[in-house]
């Protein structure tokens, strides 16, 4: 549905989707109302369904983030996931095949932090196991 112009135009946008479409159309050698046309297309079409905030750090305090694996009881995924949702510290929730069945991003200031929330994830019924992994760096993030 999309071709390479379309894909850069996203890349460009999920950079920084403040930047003007002029902006956009000099950095890839294209018209301006080539970029705008696209980006009305794409809206349109449901690819660009909006846009949004990140926020950064409030303060200097690095966060840590740990990747947690979880393997559940299949009928108390809706219940485990709701039960996820009340911890500000999950960021990410993904139902995945394999292994294990829920796969969750989590950040804090520190390590004993996640450590704590993790013991907590495993002992929510349901959880049959967990298996927590901390993340060293980003390598690509288009978050």
């Amino acid at each position: 549905m999309t071709d390479a112009l379309d894909r850069k135009i996203i890349t460009a946008l999920q950079a920084n989707a403040r930047q003007s479409t002029a902006a956009i159309a000099a950095s890839l050698g294209v018209a301006r109302t080539t970029v705008h046309e696209r980006i009305s297309r794409m809206e349109e079409r449901g690819l660009i369904k909006g846009y949004s905030v990140v926020l950064g750090q409030m303060d200097d305090a690095p966060m840590v983030q740990v990747i947690v694996m979880l393997s559940v009881q299949q009928p108390e995924t809706a219940r485990i996931i709701k039960r996820l949702e009340a911890y500000p510290e999950v960021k990410l929730c993904l139902s995945v095949n394999g292994e294990f069945d829920l796969m969750l991003s989590a950040e804090a200031p520190r390590i004993e932090d996640l450590d704590i929330l993790t013991d907590e994830f495993a002992e929510i019924p349901g959880v049959i196991r967990t298996k927590t992994h901390v993340v060293f760096g980003r390598r690509i993030d288009r978050s």
